[in-house]
């Protein structure tokens, strides 16, 4: 069931946050947003959720429109979090269950299945105002998966998260993947994209400024990064035909490189001079890449 964006535009008055925006997200994939603050990635949710209207445009889902009769086959984690402090997990997910047209039955064992999974088992009975922020997290995830929905729009989900429970829901997204849930999500990090997704869209002030298949992207760069950690000066590398830029670390230097042949060059430049600790050609990643096509870094 492809998900469809087709010349989408949203306006609030005079501000245009997402313009002409053209996606295909394939079936049984998880499809990453990347942008900073501002770029338009969760109006873009809201738009594909039905949430708020398109100014122009049409998006649609296996050919047809987004529609209340819909939803129970769509999972969405908002940014913002909305849970019911007051309310223990088991009532608050059973509630939210039932709108989904489950069985009491079924929302509480598919809980304890899920609260096993994210190890914490313990939470079924207690309150939501009782646990961490990073646990609530993991409950408001649950809730948007429980229905085992065939598209699940996650919005920021690892934020907040120490990396121990980041690695838990990551793991979480792919099984989820794997059984055929069709997954977009957006994140601030470029690491997460690079890991989890097969597609992707980078957008910057309501336009997207690459998108397509991750490898692809990579491919059709070009350049490429080339890590060197030598016990001699490595200034003079800089001034290597093909070596673009020179970032100096530590303990050695990482170089952004024209192509790959280049690093035969460096190689030949560097041999004799004392001994390599390690020479590694490397894809260029995201941030190169966002930095290239957005004229900016990306935080």
């Amino acid at each position: 069931m492809t998900l469809k964006l087709e010349n989408v535009t949203k306006q609030f008055g005079s501000f245009t946050a997402v313009d002409q925006l053209s996606l295909e997200i394939p079936a049984h994939n998880i499809f990453g947003f990347l942008g900073a603050n501002g770029a338009g990635k969760t109006t873009t949710f809201r738009m594909i959720l039905n949430l708020i209207d398109q100014t122009s445009g049409t998006i649609t889902w296996n050919g047809k429109v987004i529609d209340y009769s819909k939803t129970d086959d769509i999972g969405y984690l908002p940014e913002e979090r909305g849970l019911y402090p007051k309310l223990k997990v088991k009532d608050q997910l059973v509630y939210l269950g039932k709108l989904r047209g489950m069985q009491k039955k079924d929302v509480e064992n598919e809980l304890v299945h899920w609260l096993d999974r994210l190890k914490v088992p313990h939470y079924f009975d207690k309150k939501v105002e009782e646990l961490s922020k990073g646990n609530q997290q993991k409950i408001q995830f649950i809730s948007a998966v429980i229905h085992k929905p065939k598209l699940l729009i996650l919005d920021e989900p690892f934020s907040g998260l120490d990396p121990v429970n980041v690695e838990l829901l990551k793991e979480s997204v792919v099984d989820l993947k794997d059984s055929g849930t069709s997954i977009v999500f957006s994140s601030h990090r470029m690491e997460h994209v690079e890991e989890l997704c097969q597609h992707l869209c980078m957008m910057q002030h309501g336009k997207p400024i690459l998108d397509g298949n991750l490898r692809e992207i990579k491919r059709s760069f070009g350049k490429k990064n080339l890590a060197i950690n030598a016990d001699f000066d490595l200034n003079f590398v800089e001034q290597i035909p093909g070596v673009l830029k020179v970032k100096y670390l530590q303990d050695g230097v990482m170089c952004q490189i024209e192509n790959e042949e280049v690093s035969q060059g460096v190689l030949q430049e560097i041999n004799g001079k004392g001994f390599i600790r390690k020479f590694e050609l490397e894809e260029p990643s995201l941030n190169d890449i966002f930095i290239e096509k957005a004229g900016e870094s990306y935080e």
